[in-house]
């Protein structure tokens, strides 16, 4: 059986072309869906905040439109958790906030996708659980490496980044606080704070007690793991109430039961995915931490007040991964945010335009925080 909703989850988590499909072109005659150019950058002798050194780091990323000849009409698009760079086309188009005919988008695939490196593609000595641990600085500084080196792009109009997309951009705006005219966040924080760590262990916990996974060193994929992770994620990804209204059913075809609904997420929520590379991108999420940028002594409230850039801050109100308490509390130290809760039941998912409503609050929201921009 193939929900609509189903398609929903799973590409709110890997991909995203069918959500954009499912948000804005249901009906026949509306927009064709942005697709993007795929391209890969390597970097040679990449060295990570952990002090290992990877022969070759390979950053995978899309771009839609073009580069002009000034070469001041980019935008970031960093990705969120095991998603490729499809994972923002919610947000492309002529009648959306990112315009390809106008501007240049470049999005890039965090380590540990299964594209970029990965355990799951990296060659011993680091292939599997030998792969080092990468923070979000380290993809930062790879990604700012392809942005300067190989499109010779200095500065960008704007980066908008959702989940750990977000988590890219609050380290952005500290590393590198001039190179944007603006910044967007949504459903994502500039720390990863201590309850949302033991989420992640929560997670990382059920999948690593299934037998095959044998600390990492499986001979196939640790199935009842990987259906057991996928019940723990699915209970955190939408709000209490979104369950008890059962919007689950939005989208279903007739006879789906809570129990089939379940079912199908338990056994199917993230094809193909390497049980390494969940956990390294969960130990990513887990590390983020601005404070500890070099020169802030572990700060986060030092380093939130060094942001100099516009900084759109766009937490879900029924997030949570990421609660909006925790974005409250990180905006009363930024003195160039704006704070816009997104009044929405779609928990974290919201913040990936997962529904209609949201997706028209976020692309007016983004559009004319961009524009006044420019």
């Amino acid at each position: 059986m193939i929900l609509k909703m189903k398609k929903l989850i799973l590409l709110l988590l890997i991909s995203y072309p069918m959500v954009a499909e499912r948000v804005f072109a249901q009906e026949a005659g509306e927009n064709k869906v942005q697709t993007g150019e795929r391209h890969e950058f390597t970097i040679a002798n990449f060295k990570t905040e952990s002090g290992v050194v990877l022969p070759q780091a390979r950053v995978v990323y899309g771009t839609y439109g073009k580069l002009n000849a000034a070469k001041d009409n980019a935008v970031l698009l960093p990705s969120h958790y095991m998603a490729n760079f499809h994972g923002y086309e919610w947000l492309i188009g002529g009648d959306k906030a990112l315009d390809p005919s106008k501007l240049f988008l470049v999005a890039t695939e965090l380590f540990g996708n299964g594209d970029s490196s990965s355990p799951s593609n990296t060659p011993e000595p680091f292939h599997g659980p030998r792969f080092p641990v990468t923070s979000i600085r380290d993809n930062v500084e790879a990604v700012h490496r392809l942005l300067t080196e190989e499109l010779k792009i200095t500065h960008l109009r704007a980066i908008v980044g959702f989940s750990m997309g977000a988590q890219q951009a609050f380290q952005w705006a500290v590393s590198y606080p001039t190179i944007a005219d603006g910044i967007v966040a949504t459903a994502g924080t500039a720390k990863c704070y201590p309850h949302g760590i033991v989420r992640l262990e929560g997670q990382i916990a059920a999948l690593t007690t299934d037998p095959v996974f044998a600390n990492g060193e499986y001979k196939e994929q640790p199935k009842k793991g990987l259906e057991a992770f996928a019940v723990v994620w699915t209970g955190w990804l939408f709000s209490q109430e979104w369950w008890r209204k059962e919007l689950w059913r939005e989208g279903a075809k007739p006879g789906t039961t809570f129990q089939s609904f379940v079912n199908d997420l338990r056994t199917n929520f993230i094809p193909g995915a390497d049980a390494n590379n969940l956990i390294l991108q969960m130990r990513t999420w887990e590390v983020h931490d601005v404070g500890t940028t070099p020169g802030f002594g572990g700060d986060v409230e030092k380093a939130l007040r060094s942001i100099k850039v516009p900084f759109l801050y766009m937490p879900s109100e029924t997030d949570l991964y990421f609660p909006v308490g925790d974005a409250k509390y990180e905006a009363g130290f930024m003195p160039t945010a704006t704070l816009k809760p997104i009044p929405s039941l779609w928990g974290h998912t919201a913040g990936a335009a997962s529904n209609p409503a949201d997706a028209k609050f976020l692309n007016e929201n983004v559009g004319r925080f961009l524009a006044a921009r420019n």
